[in-house]
């Protein structure tokens, strides 16, 4: 199959699944703060507003995705990314069909526990099976561009579901939003083919490099236990240290999932407090640099990443992660975070060249578990960042700070980017060696 046609088949499986969840985390957050608006003079709901607003429900949700991420996807190349892509879809439908049916608080409640619980599974498991699915159908050549294709059908999925939010009243966003996950579930269940994993002989499995039974290897093989799926600490460990390039990238990929986080934490109240910006500006600024990121995902990636590889990419777009939030934080006009938000266009190019990256780190019977160790470290740096950076962003927009500096919270998020652009500068990315049986059998 050619290039073209593979780009397409992949866009064709994965655009709804991804456009419904990126779309639905859009409509539904947009549909509670109406709720929120309507019902605001009821103290329980002003309380479920400040408990949101203090990022309990992000923390949660993470701590479980660190834990999730990595069962996900080693349970995705044992069992197959079909039948496990089910599982987070499908649990994607139970909240939205609870406020779809009604909205009032006993049923808010419901929404919000069952939210929280299943955003464990369901906040990067689509995305973890979908970059193994990648990885199994892909060459090593073209996988650079085809997870920019991916990545930008998400941002391109965020855009459409900010735009959607606004047309729709808040009457339907619950209600289209739980149509169209039973439409992506059911979509995927039909159209989607499950890939076949072929293991190269001559390559030898991280996770199983310790084992030295090599019977209890093959009987295990014959008959895949669910409890040994789980990977424990111990693998996890083994697999980053697998080789350098690897655990850079897993630093990297912490650093940049730490100052993503970190942007959304506290950039719109530094945003409030310097320009007075309310949500709707903000969500405008956003809107830019997700526009941006759309198009150098599904443009820019595909030509230009083959010729000058993942590495120059990633340092590109750690390196404009930094120049957007150094122009943020010395911001002297409104129009300031608007410009600094075309930046977009190279900000998001790190995340799937991390990626990228990665699945050329491990064979093809190791591509799930890697992406979620991964996703897990990312998840991590999401609980972690906002307990960081929101304090100091209060601390500095206040009149007890130590010095005036109002953006010096966005400035400490841009050095985070630098951190991962200095470290993206030391890497080098080479294939896994393939250790052959009969250098085993000679060592």
């Amino acid at each position: 199959m050619s290039y073209a046609k593979s780009v397409f088949m992949l866009t064709l499986y994965f655009s709804r699944e991804l456009e419904v969840l990126s779309s639905k985390s859009s409509i539904i957050m947009h549909g509670v703060k109406h709720y929120f608006v309507k019902y605001r003079r009821r103290s329980v709901i002003s309380i479920i507003c400040k408990f949101i607003r203090t990022f309990y429900y992000m923390q949660i949700a993470g701590l479980g995705s660190v834990f999730m991420m990595p069962l996900i996807g080693n349970l995705s190349d044992a069992y197959g990314r079909k039948t496990l892509l089910t599982v987070p879809l499908v649990l994607s439908i139970i909240p939205l069909v609870i406020l779809a049916w009604k909205r009032t608080t006993t049923f808010f409640y419901a929404y919000y526990v069952f939210r929280t619980l299943t955003a464990m599974v369901t906040q990067g498991g689509v995305i973890c099976i979908a970059l193994g699915y990648l990885a199994d159908t892909v060459s090593e050549a073209k996988r650079v561009s085809a997870f920019g294709v991916l990545s930008g059908v998400v941002s391109a999925a965020y855009v459409c579901g900010t735009l959607a939010a606004r047309l729709l009243s808040t009457t339907q966003i619950f209600q289209v939003s739980a149509v169209i996950s039973i439409i992506a579930a059911l979509y995927m269940r039909v159209f989607l083919k499950d890939t076949t994993r072929h293991t190269d002989a001559l390559e030898q499995p991280i996770l199983n490099q310790g084992i030295e039974n090599n019977q209890a290897c093959s009987e295990s093989s014959k008959k895949v236990d669910f409890f040994k799926g789980i990977p424990s600490p111990k693998d996890i460990i083994c697999l980053l240290k697998s080789s350098i390039t690897f655990s850079l990238a897993a630093f990297i990929a912490f650093f940049n999932s730490l100052a993503e986080a970190g942007l959304e934490a506290c950039l719109q109240y530094f945003l409030k407090a310097r320009f007075h910006f309310m949500k709707d500006q903000f969500a405008d600024v956003l809107l830019i640099t997700y526009i941006g990121a759309t198009i150098s995902n599904v443009i820019f990636m595909p030509i230009f990443g083959p010729i000058i590889g993942e590495e120059v990419l990633l340092s590109l777009g750690l390196f404009a992660g930094f120049l957007n939030m150094f122009f943020d934080c010395i911001a002297w006009s409104a129009w300031v975070p608007y410009a600094s938000a075309a930046f977009g266009v190279f900000l998001f190019l790190a995340t799937p060249n991390i990626r990228s990256i990665i699945s050329k780190q491990v064979g093809d019977n190791e591509q799930g578990v890697a992406q979620g160790c991964i996703l897990g470290i990312s998840s991590f740096a999401n609980v972690i960042s906002p307990l960081i950076f929101s304090p100091l962003s209060a601390l500095f927009l206040s009149e007890t700070a130590p010095f005036h500096f109002p953006g010096f919270s966005i400035l400490c998020v841009g050095l985070s980017w630098l951190i991962g652009f200095f470290l993206s500068t030391t890497m080098k990315c080479f294939p896994r060696e393939k250790v052959s049986n009969k250098d085993s059998t000679d060592a």
